[in-house]
């Protein structure tokens, strides 16, 4: 587990681009490319806020990052967070411990709630975060179109208490 760097763009642009060619994780339909990842990760680092990334056996696994949840004045101390997993790494236990440390450097960056935006409501996203004690704070429904299917968002929700 580390902190991602500017040079960590590549990986991440694959790893999300795989999301977008085959999951309703992201209803993003087209994939951004490598540049908007380099000013992403360096965007993030500049607030102080977490974009972790994992590795096993070499190869970088997956990412994580917490952004402000919404950018008016009064989220200041909620985050969404962001979970990608590479897809030969898919149940292998890295999101567990991916998500479970982003939770950590988010209340190190002095957020106070968590909520994840899971798109499609994927079940193993729904799980993952089941696991680490988020709970739903609501659902709405149908409101993306992908590979032709009607698909909702579910909203959960951790208080990171410290």
């Amino acid at each position: 587990m580390r902190t991602a760097v500017v040079e960590d763009a590549a990986a991440v642009q694959a790893i999300y681009a795989h999301h977008v060619a085959h999951s309703t994780a992201t209803f993003d339909t087209v994939a951004p490319d490598e540049a908007f990842w380099r000013e992403k990760i360096g965007a993030v680092a500049a607030r102080g806020w977490p974009f972790l990334m994992v590795e096993r056996d070499g190869e970088v696994g997956g990412y994580a990052y917490a952004t402000q949840f919404r950018d008016r004045a009064a989220y200041a101390h909620t985050c969404e967070n962001s979970i990608y997993i590479a897809d030969l790494q898919r149940g292998s236990g890295l999101g567990s411990t991916l998500l479970a440390a982003l939770v950590d450097a988010a209340g190190d960056a002095g957020f106070e709630q968590m909520i994840a935006v899971i798109g499609g409501g994927e079940p193993a996203s729904v799980a993952l975060h089941g696991k680490l004690g988020f709970v739903e704070a609501g659902r709405m429904r149908q409101v993306g179109m992908k590979f032709g299917r009607r698909l909702d968002t579910v909203y959960m929700q951790l208080a990171l208490h410290r």
